[in-house]
């Protein structure tokens, strides 16, 4: 006998959820969208009757067009059977025993019922030999056919409500880690840009604090700054080119404060400046540069920022290179750089890296990689090669 099925999840309107309205329903059939289990469940029952009535042809005496019509009409009341006790709510008696159940008891009053039309019409009693085996025959095969279908019916309902529940917790939980990402970002967004606008606030001050003469003009390309850049703080899609003209805005602004201590230059293909880019890194990296690298020396250095892409790989690699100070093997990791790596990697995946070397004689390359998915690939690698450089130099 086969294995007793689980009782099905208790009948009710499912879930209000992103999953729910966007995965199609269990009754849907697996590969033919649209396709209802009701008219499956009919060709079905359609189906094995004619092949019963044409196993049987030959051990009837029956034309095959009344033996065919026997079997149709039992066929279809056992699937009425069969729909009809799937209706049960019952909890003490699963539903889908009920079902097989109504299939079985059905049977022999299905095939009694088709030979009534028969009985009337003959002279002999109902014993006749012809007939009871007639009668046997068909209610043995009702018996052993029926529940059968019955049964692989019930576990393909099974399985399908399995594949859906599946299918459904997949998508929200795919909705929940969106959601946890988007809160994470903007949580890490938040801490950099303070942490920005702050360290560029205590330049101003020192500034003013030793009476400087570029205290005023440094304050007030910093208004404007703020006025053109702050809009673009918080933007989703901030590309490598928006996050360039940022990062010569604020070099420009670090160049008025100190004329004398500070070169550097912007070199960024144009190819380049559409490629998504994490909101305010690069000028993360300047800030870095300047305030650990240039600043702290006595003679300042110069800044270099450009961007290549890899012709075998197809990542683009974001450079911004110092020739200050150099790494200090006891500094630690600061605010900005520890987020800049947790937004790479929650934007990009743990593919995407932000890594720091030391350059002879002395400064610091910081190099953001992105991966070639987020980059391009390599399709773009050959218009790069065709698209010229477009340096900004200060």
């Amino acid at each position: 006998m086969p294995s007793p099925l689980p009782a099905p999840p208790a009948s009710g309107p499912p879930p209000t959820t992103p999953a729910a309205r966007t995965t199609p329903t269990p009754d849907a059939r697996p590969g033919r969208p649209g396709r209802p289990a009701a008219f499956t469940r009919v060709v079905v029952a359609l189906a094995l009757a004619v092949l019963v009535a044409a196993v049987l042809n030959p051990v009837f005496s029956t034309p095959f067009p009344v033996l065919l019509g026997r079997t149709l009409v039992i066929a279809m009341l056992l699937l009425l059977a069969f729909s009809v006790a799937g209706l049960w709510k019952a909890k003490r008696v699963p539903r889908w025993l009920v079902q097989v159940i109504a299939v079985v008891l059905v049977a022999p009053l299905a095939t009694f019922l088709v030979y009534l039309p028969s009985i009337g019409l003959m002279a002999e009693p109902m014993w006749h030999e012809g007939l009871v085996m007639g009668y046997t025959f068909i209610t043995g095969a009702a018996l052993v056919i029926g529940p059968l279908v019955a049964l692989g019916a019930l576990y393909r309902e099974r399985d399908a409500q399995a594949r859906s529940e599946a299918l459904h917790f997949q998508l929200e939980r795919s909705t929940l880690e969106k959601q946890a990402l988007d809160a994470r970002l903007g949580v890490l967004r938040a801490q950099v840009e303070p942490h920005f606008l702050f360290n560029t606030l205590a330049n101003v001050q020192a500034l003013v604090e030793s009476g400087s003469p570029q205290a005023a003009p440094v304050l007030k390309s910093l208004i404007a700054y703020l006025r053109a850049a702050m809009p673009k703080l918080s933007a989703e899609d901030a590309t490598l080119g928006t996050e360039a003209d940022l990062g010569c805005a604020y070099l420009e602004l670090m160049h008025m404060r100190m004329p004398d201590r500070l070169r550097w230059s912007i070199a960024i293909p144009d190819a380049l400046r559409g490629v998504a880019f994490p909101p305010m890194a690069l000028v993360t990296l300047i800030e870095n540069a300047i305030r650990h690298g240039i600043d702290p020396g006595e003679e300042g250095g110069s800044i270099e920022v450009r961007a290549r892409r890899d012709a075998a790989t197809g990542r683009v690699h974001v450079e911004v290179a110092d020739t200050g100070i150099g790494l200090a093997e006891t500094a630690a990791p600061g605010t900005g750089l520890g987020n800049l790596r947790d937004r790479l990697r929650a934007l990009f995946g743990p593919d995407a890296r932000l890594e720091l070397h030391a350059v002879e004689p002395h400064g610091v390359r910081a190099e953001i990689v992105l991966p070639e998915a987020a980059a391009g690939g390599p399709a773009a690698a050959a218009a790069d090669r065709r698209t010229p450089e477009a340096p900004v130099r200060a």
